[in-house]
């Protein structure tokens, strides 16, 4: 049976899930709903579903999930009152701002038997997925350190609303963390311990990005720039760098140094990108990541740069609902990705070694036959026409 999606929060990421939604075989979306009603009944205009209130959303029988797409303060109240009517929750990144509020959307869900997802499916990749199969099948050998870089000059050049991102629950940990976490716990297995440093950098921003807010200035209330370093259940070491204060860098988003090889994995915002491995000191050597759709770049629309297929780890939640599985983007890692950001922000505020209390499984591999069987048969045909 086909699970039946409502969306919450119509802003700037709604538009690729909509996008993408013709492409996966067991999603459908019905409704949207939007606390500015004008933004709901747009994007319902556009992609032909129903503009709901968020109770009606909520109450809905025509919405077995709802996908929770509003700003990170927002995600534990949607997530919380959609569970309680009864539906199962998949939500963009982070699940929430607070552990306390990570926790009480696990065990409602558990007490009501509904399933919690959680972005980022960018995990569900060929290219992370690629990376995966090279450090489980020992290609590597056991994985000492490696290096994390996530490095801009921040939201307000880009975002058409960053202040947000500069008051609690914001900064570049939270904000783009779970894409390297949760990439590294997938790779790596769960974290044990973290220790950090950290400031504020520019003491004002000033939003030159498109839209009504340019010129706007915004004085950051967390630290814009954190150093962090991870260490794993299994041993291996990773150096986080993650910060808003820089102007250019040659860094690549994740390296891993074993003790057979090293391997540069793409870039974790996306489904897929450049895996590079080396067994000698002087060269690189491409690794082939699959022929797939998921690999066709199609974002931004106007001029796609990127493979991105956000949708992928709902249609596998969906999947997993109608045949009794396990989802693999799921409420248990998205809570350990939670605890390990909180954790790291906590450590560098107070200068120590923080424990991680919680752990979780690794999701099961998604090998790229698993994936193409989530899209529609006529699926490369969808991405072309749309």
């Amino acid at each position: 049976m086909v699970q039946r999606i409502g969306l919450v929060g119509c802003g700037v990421i709604s538009g690729i899930y909509l996008h993408n939604a013709s492409l996966f075989r067991d999603i459908t979306f019905t409704a949207c709903a939007d606390m500015r009603p004008e933004s709901a009944k747009a994007r319902a205009d556009e992609y032909g579903i129903r503009a709901l209130t968020l109770d009606e959303l909520y109450r809905s029988e025509e919405v077995d999930i709802v996908l929770n797409l509003t700003n990170p303060e927002a995600h534990a109240e949607v997530a919380l009152k959609a569970l309680e009517a009864g539906k199962h929750v998949y939500g963009e990144k982070p699940l929430a701002t607070s552990l306390a509020d990570g926790q009480a959307i696990m065990d409602l869900a558990a007490r009501h038997g509904l399933r919690v997802g959680s972005a980022p499916d960018t995990i569900l990749g060929p290219g992370i997925q690629t990376c995966r199969r090279l450090v489980e099948d020992g290609t590597l050998g056991h994985v000492m350190s490696g290096v994390a870089s996530i490095m801009s000059r921040g939201m307000e050049n880009w975002h058409p609303a960053p202040a947000y991102y500069f008051r609690a629950g914001g900064g570049p940990v939270l904000d783009m963390g779970p894409y390297y976490i949760s990439t590294l716990v997938t790779l790596l297995g769960p974290v044990s311990k973290v220790t950090a440093g950290g400031r504020i950098g520019l003491a004002e921003r000033v939003v030159t990005a498109e839209g009504p807010n340019v010129g706007q200035r915004i004085v950051p209330e967390v630290p814009t720039t954190i150093h962090a370093i991870l260490t794993f259940a299994s041993g291996a070491q990773v150096t986080l760098l993650a910060s808003w204060d820089v102007w250019n860098h040659g860094h690549r988003p994740i390296e891993l140094h074993g003790e057979n090889a090293s391997l540069r994995v793409p870039d974790p915002n996306f489904m897929d990108g450049p895996v590079e491995i080396a067994t000698t000191r002087e060269d690189w050597e491409k690794v082939d990541t699959g022929n797939s759709l998921y690999s066709v770049l199609n974002y931004p629309f106007a001029a796609p740069k990127y493979a991105n297929y956000r949708g992928l780890g709902l249609a596998d939640m969906a999947s997993g609902i109608e045949t009794g599985r396990p989802h693999r983007a799921d409420g248990a890692l998205a809570f350990h990705t939670l605890d390990v950001m909180l954790s790291i922000l906590q450590a560098a505020e107070e200068e120590r070694t923080v424990s991680i209390r919680s752990t979780c499984p690794t999701p099961a591999p998604l090998s790229l036959e698993e994936a193409v069987a989530l899209l529609e048969p006529n699926a490369e045909r969808a991405q072309k026409i749309a």
